[in-house]
């Protein structure tokens, strides 16, 4: 039977020859037309030959099929659509606590007893992590919330050191909490990648040079400000221990001079290791007794204790401003702690003291055991340090 160009035409659907050649045709479904801008397809597929404009045709109309079909699915309701959340609208509470809450929990349970910084930083943390992310149930936050919250402080300015602190708390309260109230969720704010050397300046030592200028200089003012400094110079305590002394603190009538330190309830003492039993020579000697010759307060420093706290800011503050002066760009009153361990170095002064004068805590767990060394042997050392560059000591 031979078929002619008409009967081959007829036995492609959707189809239509002209000059013996295919073209396509076919009416565009009302339920899409409005996406159209005309009622019927038509257009050339370009051969005579039936086979292959019934390949093209399967083809095309599959197609057409499929993308009729999304027309429809985009332009019909969604099922289930009132269950979707609004775009401005947080997912209902799940029961686990927001981070605000336990931050609460945290400082409630394990702030017993706890340094003001420790309540501070714990609730600077959760106003950066609320205001960045916002104050969700703990199970709500992810990946993507810590990493807002890093990039933001690095734009705020923070040293690498102090986004990091800030990071160790959010951890801490997060984990806390999850082991509190049974909560088995990955803490998406630990194992995040955070510079610790952005931004951090390197605290210089003070040269003993310049430290005997400075001591100079206090003893020539002899006021109470200048007596700290004398006291820091020739410690190496920190500003915080030293403007928070008792009188009862310092102990000048015996063998050994030296300060008692201890937490106070208006300045509480950095680690457990800072509680120790300091020497006193040289300018700190000095100072010592020009506080309590004209103590007229149970505070060594009256003045810097306000409301039944320790101000040590504002002594830092008028410290620097006075030092600034004398020392060399970058040293700061804090530079007197690390210039203390240099000089102990100098003078061949073991590991061990040093981190006992200076109230370091030790790496090793047998320098845990016992009382540490006596007075007598800690005296002999921060002597030898005092002496270190009055007597040539090549520094």
């Amino acid at each position: 039977m031979v078929v002619t160009p008409n009967a081959a035409a007829a036995r492609v659907d959707h189809t239509y020859l002209k000059r013996g050649v295919y073209y396509f045709n076919r009416r565009v479904p009302l339920d899409v037309s409005r996406h159209y801008k005309a009622r019927r397809i038509n257009f050339s597929l370009r051969t005579k030959s039936v086979r292959a404009a019934l390949q093209s045709v399967t083809a095309i109309t599959a197609q057409l099929e499929g993308y009729w079909q999304h027309l429809r699915l985009r332009d019909a309701p969604v099922p289930g659509a009132h269950l979707l959340y609004a775009a401005n609208e947080e997912p209902a509470d799940d029961g686990t606590l927001r981070f605000s809450e336990a931050t609460g929990l945290y400082l409630r349970l394990k702030g017993q007893g706890k340094a003001e910084t420790f309540h501070r930083a714990a609730t600077r943390a959760c106003r950066y992590l609320t205001e960045v992310a916002g104050d969700k149930p703990l199970s709500r936050y992810v990946r993507a919330d810590a990493a807002k919250l890093r990039d933001r402080l690095v734009e705020n300015g923070l040293a690498g050191s102090s986004v990091a602190r800030l990071f160790t708390t959010v951890k801490s309260i997060f984990s806390f909490t999850c082991m509190e109230t049974g909560l088995d969720i990955k803490n998406p704010f630990a194992g995040l990648y955070l510079d610790r050397e952005q931004g951090v300046s390197v605290r210089k030592p003070i040269p003993v040079l310049v430290i005997k200028r400075v001591q100079a200089e206090c003893v020539r003012s002899d006021d109470p400000l200048r007596w700290a400094g004398a006291l820091l110079s020739d410690t190496g305590m920190r500003l915080a221990e030293v403007m928070g002394l008792a009188i009862s603190d310092i102990h000048l009538d015996c063998v050994t001079p030296f300060i008692d330190l201890t937490p106070h309830p208006w300045r509480r003492l950095k680690t457990e290791s800072s509680i120790r039993k300091v020497p006193l020579a040289g300018a700190a000697l000095w100072a010592a007794k020009r506080i309590c010759d004209s103590a007229t307060s149970d505070y060594a420093f009256p003045s810097y204790i306000r409301d039944g706290t320790c101000q040590s800011n504002s002594a830092s503050g008028a410290l620097n401003k006075w030092l600034r002066k004398y020392v060399p760009p970058g040293c700061t009153v804090h530079s007197f702690r690390h210039s203390m361990r240099d000089r102990l170095r100098a003078v061949e002064c073991p590991k061990d003291i040093v981190d006992q004068i200076g109230g370091w805590a030790s790496v090793s767990v047998g320098e845990t055991y016992g009382d540490g060394y006596p007075l007598k042997v800690l005296s002999k050392w921060i002597k030898a340090a005092c002496d270190c560059g009055q007597t040539g000591c090549d520094t």
